[in-house]
């Protein structure tokens, strides 16, 4: 059966929590800081990790160490992507990512990598983002949007100009556009709650408990 641990307790927390309790999974504990959390409760959980930057920095080798499996939600820390996969493969624990946990948004990561490849052999055309969230969020530009700048950048050969609004309670809004001499193409995904990104990430927690290694999200869609 399985049991998962939530690591960082702020909105996204909560929210993750309470679609555990819709799917009768069972929560074997929340905590602000894994670090020193039950080593023995950890050997049969998945940890989802929402914490932050800092905090999954100072983590992610225990998390690795100890947890059945894990998935991690924190972004801003992709700089050591390549150190932090290497610690979950020598653990063997399986770990699944994402910049953003939303079907709806990894969806359009797919559609912006082909509508980039598309403009990118016509030419003529200049891409921007505008990344819209609530106020309380701590990292800007956020992950998706920059996961979104390296996916126009290598369809179009243009690295595009990002801007961030921290404004309200605004869950999420990102907006992708390409503008030409004639006309401008625009796509645009808006989050109407966290829950979109805690769903995704409880379904990523049903994934990799059966599964080997280390995957970014949008792979295993």
């Amino acid at each position: 059966m399985l049991k998962v641990v939530i690591s960082g307790y702020g909105k996204m927390g909560h929210m993750v929590e309470a679609v555990l309790s819709e799917r009768n999974i069972e929560c074997a504990g929340i905590t602000e800081s894994v670090a020193g959390f039950d080593k023995d409760i950890a050997a049969q959980s998945v940890c989802i990790d929402f914490t932050t930057p800092d905090a999954f920095r100072k983590n992610y080798e225990f998390i690795a160490s100890s947890f059945k499996a894990a998935v991690i939600g924190t972004t801003g820390w992709y700089d050591i992507a390549d150190q932090v996969k290497s610690c979950f493969l020598r653990h063997g624990t399986p770990m699944i990512y994402a910049s953003n946990f939303s079907v709806g948004v990894n969806v359009l990561f797919k559609t912006v990598e082909r509508l980039s490849a598309l403009l990118g052999k016509s030419g003529g055309y200049s891409p921007y983002i505008v990344e819209m969230h609530h106020c309380h969020k701590l990292d800007a530009p956020s992950g998706t949007a920059k996961t979104l700048a390296s996916i126009v950048g290598s369809g179009t050969g243009v690295i595009p100009d990002v801007q961030s609004v921290r404004c309200g309670e605004i869950p999420g809004i990102h907006t992708v556009g390409f503008e030409g001499h004639d006309d401008r193409l625009v796509i645009r995904h808006e989050a109407f709650s966290r829950r979109g990104f805690a769903a995704g990430a409880v379904d990523a927690a049903v994934m990799v408990q059966n599964m080997e290694g280390v995957h970014e999200f949008i792979e295993l869609l």
